[in-house]
């Protein structure tokens, strides 16, 4: 059972930049899908960028050109640069990895932006 640990989650005022982390306790390369995914108080979980074992990457519309996910499979960590942060980014941002046929999350770290 894989375990991911977040970590890069802070305050940061609007328009500043953080880069968020989740290191995985075992190889990352037979992920099918890993994402970030962000949950605001009283919101529901909402995907924010994932990237496929292919390469693929897609972002949701609300953090298209200022967010990047990357991962490094030497160090078995997926990375999140945010940029250009805005208060409404302001959430718990949790990392997932989806195998398939089973997924698990990080306990995630919390992302405080202000205006």
């Amino acid at each position: 059972q894989v375990q991911l640990v977040e970590s890069g989650g802070g305050l940061v005022q609007a328009g500043g930049s953080l880069r968020l982390s989740c290191a995985a306790s075992e190889t990352i390369l037979s992920i099918n899908v890993m994402g970030w995914y962000r949950q605001a108080p009283g919101k529901l979980r909402e995907a924010v960028a994932l990237i496929t074992s292919g390469g693929s990457k897609n972002y949701a519309d609300s953090v298209k050109g200022r967010f990047t996910i990357s991962r490094d499979y030497a160090k078995n960590t997926m990375y999140l640069q945010m940029n250009s942060l805005k208060p409404e980014d302001t959430a718990v941002y949790y990392c997932n990895a989806d195998y398939g046929r089973y997924e698990y999350w990080g306990q995630g770290t919390q992302v405080t932006v202000s205006s």
